[in-house]
C-alpha cells in the first residue's frame, strides 16, 4: 500500500541534480514546511524538514526552475529508507518519492519574497508519454503569471492577453451541450 502525500513548502537549498551511471536524471531536495501552530514557549512557528527525491523529467524540471527559497508543491509517495551501517547500527529515515511537482506561488509573488523563478513559469511538456497512473485525489492548478500590459514585455514566449472581442456570449437554458 502506498502512502500518498501532498506537501507545500520552501526549498532549504538549491536542488541537488545528478545522473545515474545509466544517464537517468535524479534530483534531491529538502523542503521546510511550516507547522500550523506556534510553539507555546517561544510564540514562533516551527517547521518540519522533508527530503524529496525526483526522477527523470521531474528531476530536470525541479533543477531548472527552482532554487533555495522557492515555494514548491509536491505530490508523491512516502518511502521508508531504513538501513544498517557497517557497525551494525540501525538508521531510520523517510523521504517522499515525487510523482508530480508544481510551483507553489506566482512568479510575481516569488520575486517579491526573494525566491523568484529562473526562467519559464510552467512545467515543460515532454514528447514522451508519462506512465499510466491513477488520478490524484487532489489537483492543484498550476500557478499562472500575472497579466502584463501589452507593450510591457515583448520577449519571445511571453504570455500576453489578446482581444477577447472575438468571443461570443453563449446563453444557456441550463442544459450542457455535451
Amino acid at each position: 500500500m502506498l502512502n500518498k502525500v501532498i506537501l507545500m513548502g520552501r526549498l532549504c537549498a538549491d536542488p541537488d541534480f545528478r545522473q545515474t551511471p545509466s544517464g537517468v536524471a535524479v534530483c534531491r531536495i529538502r523542503l521546510a514546511i511550516d507547522r500550523r501552530f506556534t510553539n507555546k514557549q517561544t510564540g514562533e512557528r516551527e517547521a518540519d524538514f522533508i527530503n524529496v527525491s525526483c526522477w527523470r523529467q521531474q528531476a530536470e524540471f525541479v533543477s531548472r526552475y527552482f532554487h533555495k527559497g522557492s515555494m514548491i508543491i509536491v505530490e508523491g509517495s512516502l518511502r521508508n529508507n531504513d538501513y544498517t551501517d557497517q557497525n551494525g547500527v540501525k538508521h531510520y529515515s523517510m523521504e517522499v518519492l515525487a510523482d508530480n511537482v508544481t510551483f507553489g506561488e506566482s512568479k510575481r509573488s516569488a520575486q517579491e519574497n526573494g525566491g523568484g523563478y529562473q526562467g519559464a513559469y510552467q512545467q515543460p511538456a515532454y514528447a514522451q508519454p508519462a506512465p499510466a497512473q491513477s488520478a490524484p485525489a487532489y489537483q492543484q492548478p498550476a500557478a499562472q503569471p500575472a497579466p502584463q500590459a501589452p507593450a510591457a514585455n515583448n520577449a519571445p514566449g511571453a504570455m500576453q492577453l489578446g482581444d477577447l472581442g472575438d468571443f461570443e456570449e453563449i446563453l444557456s437554458d441550463g442544459e450542457v451541450p455535451f
